[in-house]
């Protein structure tokens, strides 16, 4: 067994406030699509635009996504049994996941594994967001094991939705 200190981190995709104005998210969206077509870094705009809405604050009435993901996240942390755990948001939210993954290492992680609640094939954030995040961190701490629990068992993943169903037939 390994004396390794370990943690998991939770990633959902994140919502965006009921109460955020519509404009700033048009405008970040907007900046987004620029650059990725550009190939360029996202610009100090795009920054404080993305800092705006991910720290933008936030009740169960205004981000029922949020608060429905923690609620998952509170009971996922329980079976973990004591690992170190920390949530993350692919976007719209805090803390993004390299703020997650940095936060468990600054608390003694030497393995971490990562997964999402995107259980499907074919989304950027859980094929090519998330991957690039975790690559980047690899370089910035290489003694640290970060391991992607994905893709998901796709048959399993029906299995659960097909219990789902069962449970109102």
């Amino acid at each position: 067994m390994s004396d390794r200190v370990t943690g998991v981190v939770l990633v959902g995709h994140g919502g965006i406030p009921k109460d955020c104005p519509s404009d700033l998210v048009m405008k970040l969206k907007r900046l987004e699509s620029q650059r990725r077509a550009a190939k360029q870094p996202p610009s100090p705009e795009e920054v404080e635009l993305d800092a705006r809405i991910r720290h933008w604050p936030r009740t169960a009435a205004t981000d029922p996504y949020r608060s429905g993901l923690e609620t998952v996240a509170a009971a996922f942390q329980r079976e973990l049994k004591g690992t170190l755990f920390a949530l993350a948001y692919n976007e719209y939210c805090t803390p993004t996941l390299e703020e997650a993954v940095e936060g468990l290492i600054r608390q003694g992680a030497q393995h971490i594994t990562i997964i999402t609640t995107m259980f499907t094939p074919g989304g950027s954030h859980s094929e090519i967001e998330i991957p690039e995040v975790l690559a980047q961190l690899r370089t910035r701490h290489p003694g640290v094991i970060l391991s992607y629990a994905w893709p998901f068992d796709l048959n399993l993943v029906a299995k659960t939705l097909a219990d789902q169903v069962q449970r109102f037939s």
